[in-house]
């Protein structure tokens, strides 16, 4: 089993319907945007409540893994940065990335999403540097390397992109709209294998 980083777990085993969901709302408000929440819990019915809330609300639902009979379900907070418009002016669309992966091999995927959200699914080969840790970890991609940076709709993504920018990196283009609709091949805990 994959150790999947949270930043806070919630314990809501031995609780039914609708305490676990109840405890996951409370748990969500504390939780700081970008952060990811473990919800441990052994009510069947959790995942597709959790899942359903999650989709209805703000919240990103990364996933559901089961272990000896706990369900542990990934949520992650909508960061901020999320929620801004896309400046970065060199972009690409999914559809242009897919062109460009069967053309180019050498090609750098950038995936700034969490390490919760990469592990469930990403684009095969892409490289995972979470947001936070671009300027510390930028120096691992090669400058003179052309590199796509996707994130779940484009905003993480744009920033990265700024970023890499005023680090001297020139070949980078921003993937729009990124991981939400993707639909070409993916690995991971949820490989879709040309389907999302």
């Amino acid at each position: 089993m994959r150790n999947i980083k949270s930043d806070i777990i919630l314990d809501a085993k031995g609780l039914s319907c609708p305490m676990p969901i109840v405890k996951t709302k409370k748990a969500m408000k504390e939780l700081e945007p970008g952060k990811v929440l473990e919800v441990q819990a052994t009510d069947k019915g959790s995942k597709a409540d959790i899942k359903a809330w999650a989709e209805s609300s703000r919240h990103h639902y990364l996933g559901t893994l089961e272990e000896g009979g706990v369900l542990k379900h990934f949520l992650r907070e909508s960061s901020n940065d999320e929620a801004g418009g896309k400046k970065y002016p060199h972009v690409v669309n999914n559809d242009e990335l897919k062109e460009k992966i069967k053309s180019d091999p050498n090609i750098v995927i950038l995936d700034v999403r969490e390490a919760a959200e990469y592990i469930f699914s990403h684009i095969p080969g892409a490289v995972c540097i979470p947001m936070g840790e671009l300027d510390e970890r930028a120096d691992e991609i090669g400058k003179d390397q052309q590199i796509f940076v996707v994130c779940r709709t484009g905003n993480r993504s744009d920033m990265a992109a700024q970023k890499l920018k005023k680090k001297g990196f020139e070949k980078v283009f921003n993937v729009i709209p990124g991981m939400s609709e993707w639909t070409g091949d993916t690995e991971g805990i949820h490989q879709k294998g040309g389907q999302q």
